[in-house]
Protein backbone atom coordinates (compact mmCIF):
# COMPACT_ATOMS: atom_id res chain seq x y z
CA UNK A 1 0.00 0.00 0.00
CA UNK A 2 1.57 3.47 -0.98
CA UNK A 3 0.62 6.52 0.27
CA UNK A 4 2.18 10.57 -1.15
CA UNK A 5 4.70 11.80 1.53
CA UNK A 6 5.30 15.45 1.70
CA UNK A 7 8.51 14.90 4.16
CA UNK A 8 10.03 12.63 6.83
CA UNK A 9 11.96 14.30 9.68
CA UNK A 10 13.71 14.02 13.26
CA UNK A 11 13.22 16.59 15.59
CA UNK A 12 11.08 17.76 18.83
CA UNK A 13 7.69 18.03 19.11
CA UNK A 14 6.70 21.14 18.96
CA UNK A 15 2.95 21.48 20.23
CA UNK A 16 0.54 19.55 22.75
CA UNK A 17 1.67 17.26 25.83
CA UNK A 18 4.39 15.69 24.29
CA UNK A 19 6.10 19.07 23.57
CA UNK A 20 9.69 18.74 23.60
CA UNK A 21 9.88 15.03 22.74
CA UNK A 22 12.23 14.01 20.26
CA UNK A 23 10.49 12.19 17.61
CA UNK A 24 9.94 11.27 13.88
CA UNK A 25 7.77 12.76 11.83
CA UNK A 26 6.11 11.50 8.94
CA UNK A 27 3.88 13.88 6.73
CA UNK A 28 1.26 12.73 4.52
CA UNK A 29 0.62 14.97 1.84
CA UNK A 30 -2.97 15.87 1.32
CA UNK A 31 -5.82 17.55 2.99
CA UNK A 32 -9.72 17.39 3.11
CA UNK A 33 -9.39 21.20 4.03
CA UNK A 34 -8.22 24.66 3.34
CA UNK A 35 -7.42 26.29 6.72
CA UNK A 36 -6.36 29.76 5.59
CA UNK A 37 -3.95 29.97 8.07
CA UNK A 38 -2.49 26.58 7.37
CA UNK A 39 1.58 26.32 8.07
CA UNK A 40 1.76 23.24 6.56
CA UNK A 41 0.50 24.48 2.47
CA UNK A 42 2.62 22.12 0.89
CA UNK A 43 0.68 19.17 1.96
CA UNK A 44 -2.51 20.81 1.81
CA UNK A 45 -2.98 23.77 -0.95
CA UNK A 46 -0.23 22.65 -2.89
CA UNK A 47 0.86 18.64 -1.90
CA UNK A 48 4.44 18.03 -2.59
CA UNK A 49 6.17 14.80 -2.04
CA UNK A 50 6.48 11.30 -3.25
CA UNK A 51 4.34 8.29 -3.41
CA UNK A 52 6.01 5.80 -1.15
CA UNK A 53 4.72 2.19 -0.13
CA UNK A 54 4.77 1.64 3.59
CA UNK A 55 7.79 -0.30 3.56
CA UNK A 56 9.42 2.25 2.03
CA UNK A 57 8.67 4.48 4.94
CA UNK A 58 9.35 2.05 7.96
CA UNK A 59 12.71 1.76 6.12
CA UNK A 60 13.36 5.42 6.99
CA UNK A 61 12.44 5.50 10.41
CA UNK A 62 15.38 6.04 13.39
CA UNK A 63 15.95 4.69 16.72
CA UNK A 64 13.72 7.20 18.34
CA UNK A 65 10.78 5.78 19.64
CA UNK A 66 8.08 8.04 19.24
CA UNK A 67 6.65 8.84 15.64
CA UNK A 68 3.97 11.68 14.55
CA UNK A 69 1.68 10.62 11.36
CA UNK A 70 0.91 14.00 10.61
CA UNK A 71 -0.45 15.81 7.49
CA UNK A 72 -2.04 17.32 5.99
CA UNK A 73 -4.78 14.76 6.87
CA UNK A 74 -3.34 11.39 7.22
CA UNK A 75 -6.73 9.43 8.16
CA UNK A 76 -7.54 10.25 4.67
CA UNK A 77 -5.32 8.04 3.63
CA UNK A 78 -5.91 4.40 3.65
CA UNK A 79 -2.03 3.33 3.86
CA UNK A 80 -2.17 5.11 7.85
CA UNK A 81 -3.63 1.54 9.20
CA UNK A 82 -0.27 -0.65 7.52
CA UNK A 83 1.73 2.50 8.39
CA UNK A 84 1.17 2.43 12.10
CA UNK A 85 0.34 -1.31 12.65
CA UNK A 86 4.30 -1.76 11.65
CA UNK A 87 5.24 1.05 13.96
CA UNK A 88 3.57 -0.27 16.79
CA UNK A 89 5.58 -3.70 15.83
CA UNK A 90 8.59 -2.24 15.83
CA UNK A 91 7.72 -0.75 19.66
CA UNK A 92 6.91 3.03 18.82
CA UNK A 93 4.77 5.00 20.54
CA UNK A 94 2.51 6.59 18.16
CA UNK A 95 0.55 10.07 17.56
CA UNK A 96 -1.58 11.17 14.94
CA UNK A 97 -1.97 14.76 13.86
CA UNK A 98 -6.03 14.92 12.31
CA UNK A 99 -8.66 17.61 12.41
CA UNK A 100 -10.82 15.08 13.67
CA UNK A 101 -13.42 14.57 10.35
CA UNK A 102 -12.43 10.74 9.27
CA UNK A 103 -12.57 7.45 11.61
CA UNK A 104 -10.23 4.47 11.66
CA UNK A 105 -9.80 1.78 13.31
CA UNK A 106 -6.52 2.63 13.85
CA UNK A 107 -3.13 1.69 16.03
CA UNK A 108 -2.66 5.17 17.75
CA UNK A 109 -1.18 5.74 21.67
CA UNK A 110 -2.46 9.47 21.17
CA UNK A 111 -5.22 10.82 18.67
CA UNK A 112 -3.82 14.43 18.52
CA UNK A 113 -7.04 16.14 17.25
CA UNK A 114 -7.33 19.65 15.73
CA UNK A 115 -10.72 20.67 15.53
CA UNK A 116 -11.35 23.92 12.67
CA UNK A 117 -13.07 26.63 14.15
CA UNK A 118 -14.53 29.63 12.12
CA UNK A 119 -11.14 31.17 12.37
CA UNK A 120 -9.57 28.83 9.49
CA UNK A 121 -12.59 29.27 6.88
CA UNK A 122 -10.50 30.60 3.84
CA UNK A 123 -11.50 33.93 2.22
CA UNK A 124 -15.22 34.23 1.14
CA UNK A 125 -13.75 34.82 -2.85
CA UNK A 126 -12.06 31.23 -2.64
CA UNK A 127 -13.60 28.80 -4.08
CA UNK A 128 -12.86 26.71 -0.79
CA UNK A 129 -14.84 28.45 1.46
CA UNK A 130 -17.82 26.92 1.43
CA UNK A 131 -16.69 23.66 1.31
CA UNK A 132 -14.04 23.57 3.90
CA UNK A 133 -16.76 25.27 6.30
CA UNK A 134 -19.15 22.35 5.60
CA UNK A 135 -16.16 19.68 6.06
CA UNK A 136 -14.30 21.15 8.98
CA UNK A 137 -16.58 19.86 12.08
CA UNK A 138 -17.96 16.22 12.37
CA UNK A 139 -19.14 15.75 16.00
CA UNK A 140 -19.79 12.08 15.34
CA UNK A 141 -16.38 11.22 14.28
CA UNK A 142 -14.85 13.58 17.07
CA UNK A 143 -17.50 11.89 19.57
CA UNK A 144 -16.09 8.74 18.10
CA UNK A 145 -12.51 10.00 18.40
CA UNK A 146 -12.49 10.63 21.73
CA UNK A 147 -14.06 7.52 23.38
CA UNK A 148 -12.05 5.05 21.43
CA UNK A 149 -8.62 6.85 21.46
CA UNK A 150 -6.48 8.81 24.53
CA UNK A 151 -6.61 12.01 22.92
CA UNK A 152 -5.84 16.29 22.87
CA UNK A 153 -7.79 18.53 21.22
CA UNK A 154 -5.80 21.63 20.38
CA UNK A 155 -7.51 24.49 19.17
CA UNK A 156 -5.82 27.03 17.16
CA UNK A 157 -7.03 30.42 18.40
CA UNK A 158 -6.45 33.85 16.70
CA UNK A 159 -8.24 35.94 19.66
CA UNK A 160 -10.03 35.21 23.00
CA UNK A 161 -13.24 35.57 21.24
CA UNK A 162 -13.02 32.31 19.86
CA UNK A 163 -13.50 30.67 23.21
CA UNK A 164 -16.91 30.74 23.33
CA UNK A 165 -17.03 28.83 19.90
CA UNK A 166 -14.76 26.26 21.68
CA UNK A 167 -16.99 25.81 24.49
CA UNK A 168 -19.90 25.15 22.47
CA UNK A 169 -17.93 22.71 20.21
CA UNK A 170 -17.15 20.97 23.71
CA UNK A 171 -20.32 20.80 25.03
CA UNK A 172 -21.44 19.10 21.55
CA UNK A 173 -18.91 16.87 21.66
CA UNK A 174 -19.46 16.13 25.30
CA UNK A 175 -17.43 13.76 28.01
CA UNK A 176 -14.07 15.98 27.36
CA UNK A 177 -12.01 16.26 30.57
CA UNK A 178 -10.61 19.96 30.60
CA UNK A 179 -7.30 18.79 31.44
CA UNK A 180 -7.51 17.44 27.38
CA UNK A 181 -8.16 21.10 25.76
CA UNK A 182 -5.17 22.62 24.66
CA UNK A 183 -5.53 26.09 23.19
CA UNK A 184 -2.44 26.91 20.94
CA UNK A 185 -1.98 30.76 19.66
CA UNK A 186 -2.39 31.25 15.62
CA UNK A 187 0.66 32.91 13.96
CA UNK A 188 3.69 32.31 11.88
CA UNK A 189 6.15 33.88 14.02
CA UNK A 190 7.12 33.90 17.48
CA UNK A 191 6.62 37.61 18.41
CA UNK A 192 2.45 37.36 16.83
CA UNK A 193 2.70 33.37 18.96
CA UNK A 194 4.23 34.85 21.96
CA UNK A 195 0.94 37.80 22.27
CA UNK A 196 -1.39 35.67 21.61
CA UNK A 197 -0.49 32.86 23.82
CA UNK A 198 -0.38 36.16 26.85
CA UNK A 199 -3.60 36.90 26.06
CA UNK A 200 -4.85 33.20 26.41
CA UNK A 201 -3.46 32.78 29.87
CA UNK A 202 -6.36 33.91 32.03
CA UNK A 203 -8.96 31.76 29.62
CA UNK A 204 -7.06 28.31 30.46
CA UNK A 205 -6.73 29.68 33.87
CA UNK A 206 -10.61 29.70 34.62
CA UNK A 207 -11.20 26.29 32.76
CA UNK A 208 -8.43 24.33 33.64
CA UNK A 209 -7.23 23.89 29.80
CA UNK A 210 -3.86 23.85 29.12
CA UNK A 211 -1.80 26.67 26.62
CA UNK A 212 0.08 24.98 24.11
CA UNK A 213 3.70 26.31 22.99
CA UNK A 214 4.67 26.23 19.01
CA UNK A 215 8.14 25.51 19.98
CA UNK A 216 9.05 24.50 16.15
CA UNK A 217 8.48 28.33 14.97
CA UNK A 218 10.10 29.19 18.30
CA UNK A 219 13.18 27.38 17.58
CA UNK A 220 13.44 27.14 13.48
CA UNK A 221 10.64 29.61 12.76
CA UNK A 222 8.13 28.57 9.69
CA UNK A 223 9.90 25.86 7.97
CA UNK A 224 9.55 22.67 6.83
CA UNK A 225 11.38 19.45 8.74
CA UNK A 226 11.15 21.19 12.09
Amino acid sequence: MKAKIAEIFHSVQGEGIYAGVPSTFIRFSGCNLRCIWCDTPYASWKPEGEVMAVDEIIAQLSEINHIVLTGGEPMLFDAVVPLAEMCRQSGKTITIETAGTIFRDVECDLMSISPKLKNSIPAEHSEWAARHDALRLNIPVLQQLTVHYPHQLKFVVASPEDILEIEELLDNIGGIEPSNVLLMPEGRDAEKLWQTARSLVPEVMKRNWRLSPRLQIDLFGDTKGT
